[in-house]
């Protein structure tokens, strides 16, 4: 494929150019939105049409089917995700949550046309390169946004709030047994008979809530929006990186309120051990993917703010075994600690028992593999999914247990998370 690079109007043709990847059954769009870290190494990219593709349903062989593909287009572009729901295929699992969704446990892509954004410029690669510039410059100016009207959505709880805090209970009594020291319990927020606009929802999305692995992916009429915080898996060189999240504290009213909220949450005993306790799980996924004594967790308990909420940040690293391929090391490490609790196998379990909903691409991963042999992946959090066809709309949002939380807290953090969503779906919670 042929390269070019144009000067443009950025925020002018990203806006564009998502549109105009809309015909196509295709199109993954990254944003990093200007957040920027040591490993961040694409701005914004948007890839579209599939020249080839993996496809892959839980049970399957999923991760061989990716090893071979991967194989195939090592000097290319892929872009795809994986679905929570692949940890059944990991530890044979068998959850009999109905899937309501209807999306693969797996799908990547080779795109026929890459776009890159970096500062004012855009490089595409494609066949015609000139062509697709122009396609998208002569394309109409970028539509208003197109979102629901208040009240025209009416979000239901898949389980109530009393439910949910009966089984808090009892995830509080599996940790006094010691069958687990912490879980991430999630809920399912859903809609149905939904019409809306995928991408003006992702847009303003983004928006609302901007994000350091935002991201937008089409699949026929299967659609993940997603306002990610959170890095599961990255690789630099031989060098691999998580950065889970565990702690969460709300956003002040101004400067001084936000101070006041970032001390309290770096004070916070029950926070810190979340997090603490991650950490641990994350090195341990390591070690099954690294070089001898190189698994590196220095960096710790950092405060990252967003526009909703501030988030305990911490970096585990290692060098990867020359022995150990990338998708091995993917699977090794999936899915993110962080959406289990600890012990992994056992806190999975117990969420698939208690919780009431198939948790599907949510706490998944959407990520690309670049033709350098780099690659970066995200948690799927803070995210919606949407079924166009069935005009099924759904989101989760969870939050850690330990021995020291406390129910009705942690339920208003469930809130607090789900407001960017709610806010940009203009819906009502019922």
């Amino acid at each position: 494929m042929a390269k070019a690079i144009f000067d443009v109007n950025i925020a002018q043709f990203k806006d564009k150019a998502l549109r105009w990847g809309q015909q196509f059954s295709e199109c993954c769009f990254l944003e990093s939105n200007a957040f920027e870290d040591e490993y961040q190494q694409i701005e914004a990219l948007l890839a579209v049409d599939a020249l080839d593709y993996c496809h892959s349903n839980t049970g399957k062989d999923s991760f061989s089917k990716l090893e071979i593909f991967r194989t195939k287009y090592s000097q290319s572009w892929m872009l795809g995700f994986f679905s929570y729901d692949l940890k059944n295929e990991l530890e044979q699992f068998s959850p009999h949550h109905v899937d309501e969704l209807g999306f693969p446990a797996l799908y990547f892509f080779i795109p026929a046309t890459i776009i890159r954004f970096t500062g004012g410029t855009v490089e595409i690669e494609s066949e015609n390169p000139e062509h697709i510039f122009q396609a998208i410059e002569n394309s109409l100016s970028p539509s208003p946004i197109n979102l629901p009207k208040d009240g025209d959505i009416n979000i239901q709880k898949r389980v109530s709030k009393a439910a949910y805090l009966d089984t808090f209970d009892k995830m509080q009594q599996h940790i006094k047994r010691g069958d687990i020291y912490e879980v991430n319990l999630c809920q399912e927020f859903y809609a149905e008979s939904v019409d809306v606009d995928p991408c003006s929802i992702y847009q303003h999305l983004n928006r609302v809530s901007p994000m350091p692995f935002s991201s937008f992916f089409k699949l026929q009429d299967h659609y993940i929006l997603c306002a990610s915080p959170e890095r599961f898996l990255a690789k630099r060189g031989e060098q691999l990186i998580s950065q889970p999240i565990k702690g969460t504290a709300p956003r002040g009213g101004n400067s001084q309120e936000d101070e006041e909220m970032i001390n309290r949450l770096l004070q916070n005993p029950k926070e810190r051990a979340e997090n603490v306790m991650i950490v641990d799980l994350v090195r341990n996924d390591l070690t099954r993917s690294a070089a001898p004594a190189s698994v590196d967790a220095s960096r710790v308990l950092e405060v990252h703010t967003f526009p909703q909420v501030h988030q305990l940040i911490s970096t585990v690293t290692c060098i990867k075994d020359p022995d150990t391929s990338d998708i091995s090391a993917i699977r090794n490490t999936f899915p993110a600690g962080s959406m289990t609790g600890a012990p992994k196998i056992k806190a999975m379990q117990l969420c698939d028992s208690y919780e009431g909903s198939k948790r599907g691409i949510y706490a998944g991963s959407v990520g690309y593999f670049s033709p350098s042999g780099n690659f970066d992946f995200n948690v799927v959090i803070r995210s919606i999914l949407y079924n166009q066809k069935s005009r099924r709309l759904s989101f989760h949002t969870g939050g850690a247990i330990t021995q020291e939380a406390e129910a009705e807290h942690e339920y208003a953090e469930c809130l607090l998370k789900a407001s960017a969503i709610l806010r940009t779906l203009s819906a009502t919670l019922s």
